[in-house]
């Protein structure tokens, strides 16, 4: 299998944000930037892997969407492992009145990819043509490391429940305990 470069897959989505996009805020509906990321990120995903992706991890949004926007989510490969990907996805809007654009997040997709049974498949390596896209892997590998240290320390926090120390947490944090404290 050769490795496949970073512009290979290198994948750009457009839309026109409508009004019936909008929630009750008159704001674009998270759901639906969301839905858009997620088939930016697969159409990125398994053109690098050569066949079908699951999206596995989440995103933050930063900005609102304004309807009459146009969505800009530029997706691309930044790792890869055995089976999996991680797509990373620039978010821009563009009022198409004023030309300004704005950035609204940037946000990573780890990608599974599937052969036609459901089994994972292995992808093609990643071929690194200049410092941004290493720079790009290396900062995968280290996010990955960043949140299995965090699960781990939230289960471990989570197992520790200290109720003593907890209260005063839970207060601080407008937390309203409604049970007897010596329970």
């Amino acid at each position: 299998m050769n490795p496949r470069n970073v512009a290979f897959s290198r994948t750009r989505l457009t839309e026109l944000m409508v009004p019936s996009y909008a929630n009750f805020g008159g704001k674009v509906h998270g759901g639906i930037i969301l839905s858009l990321m997620d088939k930016v990120a697969y159409a990125c995903a398994s053109k690098h892997a050569g066949a079908y992706c699951v999206t596995v991890d989440g995103v933050e949004f930063l900005q609102p969407v304004e309807v009459g926007d146009l969505l800009h989510l530029d997706a691309t490969v930044h790792f890869v492992g055995n089976t999996s990907l991680v797509v990373g996805i620039k978010v821009t809007t563009e009022n198409i009145k004023t030309n300004n654009v704005k950035h609204t997040n940037n946000s990573f997709f780890t990608m599974v990819a599937k052969d036609d049974s459901g089994s994972p498949v292995q992808v093609p390596e990643l071929a690194l043509s200049n410092h941004k896209e290493m720079r790009n892997f290396v900062t995968a590998i280290r996010r990955s490391k960043i949140r299995k240290e965090a699960q781990i320390k939230l289960q471990r926090d989570y197992d520790a429940f200290i109720p003593e120390e907890d209260f005063a947490l839970v207060d601080k944090h407008r937390g309203n305990i409604t049970f007897d404290k010596d329970s």
